[in-house]
């Protein structure tokens, strides 16, 4: 079931590759075509005056133009390149003369970008399909963090899991709870653990974790005694130090606060969650809590620890986050819109996730988010390395 769907999903991606070809080749036609009606138009009348010859080819340009403009609106639409914000600018300033054709030549790059990245994907995964390169002697435990649950329709790790299952990975949910403490957390997630155990016969597990779920997962490995039952644990993005985020709320009145974390537990307990408890969960983030964490739940021989942190470059890199990363920023340095870069380093620290651009990498991004693919980076890529990794250590 899941190769056909892989092969359907394929043929997918080539049917959106060749329509983007083909709008773009039209699109690349009519500005062309525009360019020579104007001219003959321009020719007709200086050579020959205002007759039927220049009118004929203005009224081809005025059809040409409204091709043009269709055609643009469809590949604003079509291209997953562009985000919202941008196909409305992009909307709103189609209509100007001169300055439609800048951004007709803008759009086209996006697109060519776009056609050239799922080709080079669809063509790696055909390289990559018997290799199964992410087949690890253990299977893989995903690890939520605070405020989410894995949800069977929401994945909270976006795109991740299906393309680690693609190249040859077993992959299970913690299925912890969005606010539970990171106490309870751990012993869900022990119970989960033992359900993989007898379900595959392997007597390991590697935990790949996000943010919060890194300290359920330290606690499970130290403090329940499940040293024996995890050969490698990732964090990314984990508050192993704490966030400064977490010290600020303080300043809020407790009254105000403890009904907010009220609020936030009759939600959660409606999507599922048996035991919310969203005041103590997020007091468990800040720095304080953090260095009595640490000085009691240290690493546990046998397991293989290793951390990776991300970093956004400016506020305006994420709608969701971009208050946080400011607040964060003036308190304490360079984060990822929740976590620096110096509480997300935990045992072998494998670097900051990164690129070149104005943007980023921030914390929502880690875990694909927005189910988008940003330049310099392909966060499906990053945990197929990820797990081809744990698969050359032995594990």
């Amino acid at each position: 079931m899941g190769s056909a769907y892989d092969k359907f999903l394929t043929a997918v991606e080539r049917a959106h590759v060749h329509l983007l070809r083909f709008l773009t080749l039209l699109l690349t036609a009519s500005m062309w075509l525009m360019a020579l009606s104007v001219g003959a138009a321009w020719y007709q009348w200086a050579n020959h005056g205002f007759g039927a010859w220049p009118m004929i080819f203005l009224i081809l340009f005025v059809l040409l133009y409204a091709a043009f403009q269709g055609l643009m609106v469809w590949l604003c639409l079509i291209s997953r390149r562009l985000r919202i914000a941008k196909r409305v600018l992009v909307w709103t300033l189609l209509w100007i003369p001169l300055v439609n054709l800048g951004l007709a030549l803008y759009v086209r790059g996006l697109t060519k970008q776009e056609i050239d990245h799922t080709l080079y994907k669809i063509e790696l995964n055909d390289v990559r399909k018997e290799r199964q390169i992410c087949a690890t002697r253990y299977p893989i435990l995903l690890v939520h963090g605070v405020g989410f649950r894995d949800f069977h329709y929401f994945n909270y790790w976006g795109r991740i899991p299906r393309e680690l299952v693609r190249n040859g990975a077993r992959v299970y949910y913690g299925h912890q709870e969005a606010w539970g403490t990171i106490e309870d957390n751990a012993c869900i997630l022990r119970k989960k653990i033992f359900e993989i155990q007898k379900e595959t016969g392997c007597g390991k597990v590697n935990i790949i974790a996000h943010s919060k779920g890194g300290l359920d997962s330290r606690y499970l490995i130290s403090a329940l005694g499940m040293e024996g039952s995890v050969a490698s644990l990732t964090t990314i993005c984990t508050p192993h130090r704490g966030s400064a985020l977490a010290d600020f709320l303080k300043v809020l009145p407790e009254t105000l606060y403890r009904n907010v974390c009220r609020f936030i537990d009759w939600y959660f307990r409606r999507l599922g969650d048996g035991k919310p408890n969203a005041y103590a969960a997020s007091r468990q983030l800040s720095c304080a809590y953090a260095s009595g964490f640490n000085r009691l739940y240290g690493d546990k021989e046998g397991v293989y620890y290793q951390s990776y942190a991300s970093l956004m470059k400016r506020g305006a890199s994420s709608k969701l986050l971009c208050v946080p990363y400011w607040i964060l920023k003036k308190l304490d340095g360079p984060n990822d819109g929740l976590v620096t870069k110096e509480s997300a380093q935990w045992g072998v620290f494998r670097g900051v996730v990164t690129n070149n651009r104005l943007r980023g990498i921030s914390h929502g991004d880690m875990i694909d988010l927005t189910r988008e693919d940003y330049k310099g980076f392909d966060v499906k890529e990053f945990y197929v390395e990820l797990a081809a990794d744990l698969k050359k250590r032995g594990f």
